[in-house]
């Protein structure tokens, strides 16, 4: 880091870097974790809560520490590996990605992009194509930190600028939008399944639309809010990047261009070809009910990405000759999944420790008990909200998954706000602050480990302290600006969504 003065925000976050990065490498913490949560279940066995969405079901903490525990722990080991969240997404996914940049179609994309758009948009351009990137799921965490990088790095900016701008967009600003993405329905129902708890008919009357209006207009807001962050914090705290990795920024030759328009046509028939696949009624990847969002279209999405890089990338190597035939196909795949190698050992780690932290039971139990100490707690008005926020963002730093939260939650806060007098829209759009906001500072989201090892490339030192020091600005910011903008949002009495009011 530059050695020049620094304010109280920029020494605390150097605290949270120097603390962070004390901390044993991603892979052994994940382990040690794992340990802890083993050592934890037979510490708390016993302890039980009321399960917040069957009434009279009793649920304990789990022992792992004993005869049936340790049959668990072996049997589902593989298991644990193969089915953690990220793996699948990320190989499939790299798979295109890879073919395409070792071809060299990513960087002359890149490149051309670079030097036809003004340099002062690149930073907010990021951040949106971040925001906008919740529309293809998880997707988003493979593809858009390591571009960005490679963009700023391209600009002579500090790589990790970029990612981290990336980055802040996919995951901080996960619940911003301009469309409707699987967020919405997946949250939607739980949302109304919990209103219905109280008030049957009003749950009727909802639908997966209830916060279309404030998310669409959060995009501006957030898109704004994390160029500024981007370039007056992070940037200038990162200071020059002294690393190894170059990205040349030069003109585009004649073969380089005769690659892209091939890369650009076999893009384009390959949007054709998914297009006929939900745009005619019949289309075999719509639902049985016609819909989109949710769809087989949806469930497809990282192949379809993974396919509509590689075919790109295939014709672009063709035309410039860095593919001659099959063999350097084959070749090009195996480079890249030999440079995934850190991820997977960090996936089986990472995998055991999810696993186990769910079997234990500890994050329900976690999450009855916040429950309670709100209600305990006697709010009302803006501090009601400000304290679901702190709450829902605090539990998000334990359980990752948006959509097993809350259906952990729902159940719970739904309720309890709607007896305060606040709808269920409402209660949903601050869970879905706290949950994006916070989703960048946790270790335990399931994408933090492949942002790690992104960062790795650029700065082999990088450890957890220094990601998460370079992402809290983001976190802090993101969390009041948007908790800012949705106390405004009620105090004008503006629907969150087309008939979703503020107040129930």
């Amino acid at each position: 880091m530059p050695q020049q003065k620094r304010g109280l925000f920029q020494r605390f976050l150097d605290m949270i870097e120097v603390a962070g990065n004390k901390l044993p490498h991603p892979v052994t913490l994940f382990a040690i974790l794992t340990f802890i949560v083993i050592a934890l279940s037979g510490i708390l066995s016993g302890i039980s809560v009321e399960h917040p969405g069957e009434e009279g079901e009793m649920v304990q903490i789990t022992n792992l520490m004993n005869a049936e525990g340790l049959q668990y722990m072996l049997s589902s080991m593989v298991d644990n590996f193969i089915g953690f969240a990220p793996l699948g997404v990320v190989l499939a996914t790299m798979l295109g990605i890879g073919l395409a940049e070792r071809t060299g179609l990513i960087s002359a994309c890149l490149r051309g992009f670079v030097l036809s758009i003004p340099n002062v948009l690149i930073t907010a351009g990021l951040v949106f194509a971040g925001i906008m990137s919740s529309v293809a799921s998880d997707a988003g965490y493979v593809v858009l930190p390591p571009l960005g990088a490679v963009i700023f790095a391209a600009l002579g900016r500090h790589p990790l600028a970029g990612l981290a701008a990336a980055f802040a967009g996919v995951s901080a600003g996960f619940s911003a939008n301009l469309l409707l993405s699987a967020t919405d329905p997946m949250l939607g129902e739980m949302t109304i399944e919990a209103a219905a708890i109280v008030d049957p008919a009003y749950a009727e009357g909802m639908n997966i639309a209830m916060n279309y209006y404030f998310i669409a207009a959060s995009v501006f807001m957030l898109t704004i809010v994390g160029a500024w962050v981007t370039e007056k914090i992070v940037e200038p705290r990162l200071g020059k990047y002294e690393g190894d990795y170059r990205e040349e920024l030069k003109g585009l030759d004649p073969i380089e261009k005769k690659g892209l328009r091939w890369a650009g046509l076999s893009l384009l028939i390959g949007i054709v070809l998914v297009l006929l696949t939900i745009v005619p009624a019949n289309g075999p990847l719509r639902a049985d009910d016609g819909q989109i969002i949710q769809s087989p279209f949806m469930d497809a999405l990282v192949p379809i990405i993974a396919i509509l890089f590689f075919i790109p990338g295939l014709f672009y190597g063709m035309a410039t000759k860095n593919i001659k035939n099959d063999k350097d196909v084959a070749n090009q795949l195996s480079d890249t999944m030999a440079a995934m190698g850190m991820f997977i050992v960090l996936a089986f780690t990472a995998g055991q420790f999810v696993a186990y932290f769910g079997e234990t039971n500890m994050g329900l139990v976690l999450g009855v008990y916040g429950a309670e100490l709100l209600e305990a707690a006697n709010l009302t008005g803006i501090p009601l909200i400000l304290g679901f926020i702190f709450v829902a963002g605090f539990i998000n730093l334990f359980i990752g998954s948006a959509s097993a939260k809350w259906a952990m939650m729902a159940p719970v806060f739904v309720p309890i706000m709607m007896h305060l007098g606040y709808s269920p829209e409402m209660t949903q759009m601050a869970y879905r602050i706290a949950d994006s906001t916070t989703n960048i500072i946790t270790p335990l989201m399931t994408y933090f480990a492949i942002i790690i090892a992104f960062a790795q490339k650029y700065d082999k030192k990088m450890g957890i302290g220094t990601m998460i020091s370079v992402m809290f600005p983001y976190s802090i910011i993101f969390m009041i600006t948007w908790t800012i903008m949705l106390i405004v949002w009620m105090l004008l009495g503006i629907d969150l969504g087309p008939g979703s009011p503020i107040t129930y």
